[in-house]
């Protein structure tokens, strides 16, 4: 490293402002600190600095992605071979880890390109710092898509989630709503063939190659499906066992819940992420389940509670998407409450709007926009109570 340090000292006056290559500043400075802790003291006022800058917060989040992004390949070709061949043991795990890496890898290739290409173009443009976000968010994009998005689509995704989702607000830190469920939305909305269809889910099902009678609807559509108007509850097939290890059509980093409590467990040691966030997400939809239970008007009601909290992207969205620090709720209460309220729409979008089974996306997005009013009235709440004690000393 020593020797890295040297080359990059040697370097760096060339990348100066005024100097041969200073309107490259802003991208030589985001690889020079993605590679060391910066140098910067502080000049005035006093500050509490260590080492967790925000991009190494953010490398922690990529590595407790990883888990679901293996676990995702591996599934992609698991998938693909179970409805080419509807022999799923004939392939071993490598094989169908290989050819979910060939067909997951392009869409994180592409997500990181077009992405942090617009961060670099920005920062050039207006002579800032790299910011550094887009490290999580290039991950999280890719995961929470089908596997056969189209590459084109995937880049216009990209594209309004940095440029809408966060440039527009001033970039890392100031964006409003998650940039990686932005990307999503935008596929949902304006290609809805592409991620709402059952055939969507499973590598080559879009071309026709899965036998006959070979569906590749998710569990969650299915239950939605059947569940709904008084019909017997369908998961297709699939059992608790295997939506929670994975094993079932899905988008690529979701399935797993294993996999994503390995994630979680990571983030939570590390204190990157709010456990109480995550823990009031799972007790709002566990609730919510729970009433429908009571109520009980068809089979989807019926439904076990805990159902809910491994199927589609529940998990997924309670451990990586709600707990963002930037779009969370600031305060520790309001953490609880919008965890809990997260929870509950989500569950409540499944089980109640049958054109949408899957409410996870836009439970976190409507709360993102709530936030700041959650934050707000919980500050009020505890300036009032701070100043009903002040006039009782008074007294």
């Amino acid at each position: 490293m020593r020797g890295l340090r040297n080359f990059v000292d040697r370097i760096k006056p060339n990348f100066e402002k005024g100097a041969k290559f200073g309107w490259l500043h802003s991208t030589f400075d985001a690889f020079e600190t993605f590679l060391f802790v910066p140098k910067d003291t502080t000049l005035r006022g006093s500050h509490i600095r260590d080492v967790n800058d925000t991009k190494r917060v953010m490398i922690v989040v990529v590595a407790a992605l990883i888990p679901a992004m293996l676990f995702g390949m591996y599934n992609t070709g698991l998938q693909h071979f179970r409805a080419v061949a509807d022999v799923a043991a004939a392939y071993s795990i490598w094989e169908c880890f290989w050819y979910g890496f060939l067909r997951v890898l392009p869409l994180i290739l592409v997500s990181y390109i077009v992405g942090l290409g617009i961060e670099f173009i920005f920062a050039q443009v207006r002579g800032h710092e790299v910011n550094e976000g887009y490290l999580v968010s290039g991950m999280l994009i890719p995961l929470i898509m089908p596997v056969d998005v189209p590459l084109w689509m995937l880049a216009l995704a990209v594209a309004f989630a940095v440029i809408i989702g966060k440039e527009v607000f001033g970039g890392t830190g100031m964006n409003i709503f998650n940039p990686a469920l932005l990307a999503r939305a935008f596929v949902f909305f304006a290609y809805t063939p592409f991620i709402s269809g059952d055939k969507v889910w499973i590598s080559g099902m879009l071309k026709g190659e899965a036998v006959d009678g070979f569906s590749g609807a998710t569990p969650l559509t299915t239950a939605s499906e059947s569940g709904l108007g008084g019909g017997a509850l369908d998961l297709g097939g699939y059992s608790a066992w295997d939506m929670f290890v994975g094993i079932i059509p899905g988008s690529i980093g979701e399935t797993s819940v294993i996999a994503i409590l390995l994630g979680a467990a990571l983030l939570l040691f590390t204190g990157v992420a709010s456990w109480r966030i995550m823990l009031s997400v799972f007790a709002g939809g566990y609730l919510m389940g729970l009433l429908f239970n009571a109520i009980g008007a068809d089979s989807y009601m019926q439904m076990p509670a805990y159902y809910h909290l491994i199927m589609g992207g529940f998990a997924f969205g309670a451990v990586f998407m709600a707990t963002d620090p930037v779009t969370a709720s600031q305060t520790n209460t309001g953490k609880v409450i919008c965890g809990l309220l997260i929870g509950a729409i989500a569950v409540l979008t499944r089980v109640i709007n049958p054109g949408y089974p899957e409410g996870m996306m836009l439970a976190i997005l409507f709360i993102n926009a709530l936030a700041p009013l959650v934050d707000h009235y919980v500050v009020q709440a505890n300036v009032r109570r701070r100043n009903a004690r002040l006039k009782k000393v008074n007294v």
